[in-house]
This record gives C-alpha cells, structure tokens and sequence, in this order.
C-alpha cells in the first residue's frame, strides 16, 4: 500500500503559458456554437424541450418580440440584452410581461442554455484528454481562462489526479468544508491548503478559470455560497431544478435520482452562469475573484495562447483585461481554423506580431503544442 503526506504543493512565480478558450476550443468535444442554442430551444425533438412549461414561455416571448422570419434566430446577445434593459430600468412591456415576469423568463433562458449546453451534440475526439496529456508529458506550469460554461476540460482532467496535478478554480467551494454535511462523493481538495501526495506521486496545482461560471458549480443565493457538483450538470426543466444521483454501490444497487438543494440552508440552488448580453452583470463576489485570478495570470504569462475565441462584442471586459494586465513582451498565439482580416486586427491590437495557426484545436494540439509550452521545468 502506498505511503502519503500533507504537502503544500505550490506555483512557479512566472507561468510558463496561459491558455484561453472560447468556443471554439469544445466544438470538437460535442458542445453546441452559442449560435446555435436558439434554433436548439426551438427546433430540438428533446421530450423536455418541447414539454417544458418554461421553454414554451422563452419560445412564446422570442417569437412575440423579434422577427423570426427572414434572417433566423436572433443572438443571445440581443436576446438577453433586450430582457436586461427592461430589468435595469425597471420596466415592464405590456401587461403580459411585467418587471418581474421578465425576471422569470431570463431566469427561463438561462437555464435552458445551461439544459441545452450539458447535452453534447456529438461524440468526444478526446481532444480536451490529448491536451492535458500533453500538459503533463511537457509542462505544467500552465493556467487556463476558459469562457466555456461546459464541463469537458474539467472531465478531461481527471486521470491526472492525484498524482500530476490538481484543479484550481479559483474560488472558495463549500465542498472544501462543511463535510459532515456534504455527501463524501461532493468532497473536494483545496490546493491551496496542504494535499495528499502519495509516495512516487508529484502533483502540480493547475488554475481554471472560469470566467462566465460553469455548468457544475450550483450557487447558493441564501449562504451566498458555491457547490461544485463535479460529474452532475443536469437540470430538470419540468422543475427547472438541478438533480442530484446517489451512485450504485454494494448498499445500494441502484442508483437513485434527488432534487439537489443546498446543504447548508436546503434553499435550492441557481444556474451560476454568466449570460451572454452586451449588458453584463458582473458584480457578483465570485466573478469578481475570478476576473481578479485571470488579471494575476495574465501578468504572470510568458505565452497566451487563444484558442477558438474571437473577443465578440458582448466580452469588451475581457479585452480590456487583456489590454490592461498582458506584459509588453508576452508571446501572443492564436489558434483558428477560421482565421480573418477581422480577427487578425482584433489580436494585433494587443500584440504587433502575433502568431496566427490556421487549424483546429485538435490539430494545434497534436502538430504544436508539446513544443510550444517545452520547458525545463515540468
């Protein structure tokens, strides 16, 4: 049996590469174009998309207010951007829709979009498990800002654990307390409090922010607390309340289905996602750590490499972080399969000369990424 130790594992003063992902980077791994969630809200044969009282109340509200006859689907941006104009200004429209039912339906939206991006389209290439391989062969004095609410880099990660590396999120979970209360599957190491190193094991902590939330952080709006919820992003849309499982095991052969509520207060949790709108709130304390933790590895970076993002329009915040925090001598790397004029500009902008690969993901991964991030210092 295997001896272990308490150890403080600790970060290298400078990283090494910062990687930032948008879209673009979980297209490969099944996970929806935020284009596309719309025409999924409307048009997708799913049993609790076409039954759900709250989908029907989105459907019916787009339909009424934007013209869906010519060009398509309107953005999320417009979409939600519309609904926060009426929230901040206090209004309603009409008498069917007041200030707060409003409220409702972008509360309705947002927890479509969460439903509709924990479904992946397609089957894994395994992209996310490739790169992470790579991380640990080569170098792992890297960080990750991700834009991405889904899961699959998360996942990807977890046969590095115990021995290579440890997820940072940036932000304090319940999970790293309270548990006496916390089912043990829900227990979670803080790697930035002594861990568990076993013998021949020699982890690193590897931060992942994400910036806009995720799909298996629940928010506690009572205990103003987060639940990480690492394996379960479902949400039932007949409740519209997140489900929580009690796994198969030699005590309980099958495994069993609950509504997941805080265990703290037993209020239930909401979606913490950060909707896509040119009229963001960001005052959240958790975003707001988190917008600090990318600031921190933005200065700290030798190398950023974009991957799959194009700053739209809806995320002026984070090009003025970049702009803001990024070193004069910084290396810039972007990665696209469908590079332009328009993102060519955009990246040049922070950077007089930066590098431009015209090819997937998964083709940067296997073609330049070992060499990319090689160090010394593993």
């Amino acid at each position: 049996m295997r001896s272990n130790q308490e150890k403080f594992i600790k970060y290298e003063e400078e990283r090494n590469t910062l990687f930032v992902f948008g879209a673009g980077a979980s297209i490969a791994e099944g996970a929806p174009l935020q284009k596309d969630i719309l025409k999924l809200i409307f048009e997708s044969n799913d049993k609790q998309l076409t039954s759900s009282e709250a989908a029907n109340q989105v459907r019916v509200f787009i339909n009424e207010n934007f013209d869906l006859t010519e060009d398509g689907y309107p953005t999320l941006e417009s979409v939600f951007g519309y609904l926060e104009y009426f929230i901040s200004k206090r209004e309603g429209l009409g008498k069917e829709y007041t200030t707060l039912k409003i409220i409702e339906i972008k509360k309705a939206l947002i927890q479509l979009v969460h439903y509709v991006i924990s479904k992946p389209m397609a089957d894994k290439n395994n992209t996310y498990r490739k790169f992470w391989s790579a991380v640990s062969e080569t170098n792992r004095n890297i960080s990750v800002v991700t834009m991405n609410y889904d899961t699959l880099l998360d996942e990807a990660f977890d046969f590095l654990y115990p021995d290579r590396g440890y997820i940072d999120y940036c932000i304090e979970l319940m999970n790293y307390n309270h548990y006496d209360k916390i089912d043990p599957f829900h227990w979670w190491a803080n790697p930035r409090d002594p861990v568990t190193v076993w013998d021949g094991g020699d982890p690193k902590p590897i931060k992942l922010i994400k910036v806009h939330g995720s799909l298996n952080w629940k928010y506690c709006n009572c205990c103003n607390q987060v639940l990480l919820t690492a394996w379960d992003t479902n949400i039932d849309l007949s409740s519209m309340a997140f489900k929580g499982f009690t796994y198969a095991s030699c005590g309980n052969l099958e495994t069993q289905e609950f509504e997941l509520v805080c265990p703290l207060d037993g209020n239930r949790f909401d979606t913490f996602i950060v909707p896509p709108s040119h009229i963001k709130d960001l005052s959240h304390p958790a975003i707001n750590k988190l917008l600090d933790e990318a600031a921190i590895e933005i200065r700290k970076a030798k190398k950023i490499v974009f991957v799959g993002y194009s700053f739209p329009e809806a995320d002026v915040h984070i090009k003025a972080l970049f702009i803001k925090n990024m070193k004069n001598d910084a290396e810039l790397h972007i990665v696209d399969p469908y590079i332009n004029s328009t993102i060519r500009s955009s990246y040049k902008s922070l950077s007089a000369e930066p590098f431009f690969y015209n090819k997937t993901f998964d083709e940067f991964v296997t073609d330049n990424l070992s060499s990319l991030i090689e160090s010394p210092y593993k």
